[in-house]
Order: structure tokens, then C-alpha cells, then sequence
């Protein structure tokens, strides 16, 4: 009997649950591991010949690769970090 993480659909299903839980709890947190668990869905369902181990490393890095582009092209919101280029209490 084949492993639950040798299927190609236990990880589709698993990006789509990160994706829903990304919806409820907005913050760019969980796109990065939805795309790395569909990601590494489509390399289970084209035959990547890989045990457990391997798998989560390939999800991992996937997840850390994904979210750093997702981040670039987002980029940071609108007001997110206040940067204080100068002080109230210096003259002008």
C-alpha cells in the first residue's frame, strides 16, 4: 500500500487547504507553503522517485522559494513599516 505522501493528490489537497487557510488569515504566511505542497504535487504526479525525507526538503525549499518571489512582486503594503527620516524635534 502506497504512503499518503507518495500521492500526488494528498499534496494538491494540501496546498488547497493552505490556500483557504491563507483566505481566512491574510498575511502572505501560507501562499508560500500552498504553492510549495501544489508544487511538489505536480513533481509526485510526473514520478519523482522520493521518500518522505526528501519529499519535505523538496516542499521546503520549494515553500522558501516561492514565498521570497511572492514577497518580490508583492513587494511590502502600503504603510506596513514607518520609517522616520527625521526628527520632530530638530529644527527645520
Amino acid at each position: 500500500m502506497d504512503q499518503i505522501w507518495s500521492t500526488w493528490w494528498a499534496w494538491i489537497v494540501l496546498g488547497l487547504a493552505l490556500g483557504i487557510i491563507e483566505v481566512i488569515v491574510p498575511g502572505y504566511i501560507f501562499v508560500g507553503f500552498a504553492v510549495g505542497a501544489a508544487l511538489t504535487g505536480l513533481l509526485v504526479l510526473v514520478g519523482i522517485p522520493a521518500g518522505l525525507p526528501l519529499l519535505l526538503a523538496i516542499f521546503a525549499v520549494l515553500s522558501l522559494i516561492s514565498w521570497l518571489v511572492i514577497r518580490r512582486l508583492l513587494g511590502t503594503r502600503e504603510g506596513q513599516v514607518k520609517v522616520w527620516d527625521r526628527d520632530i524635534n530638530e529644527n527645520p
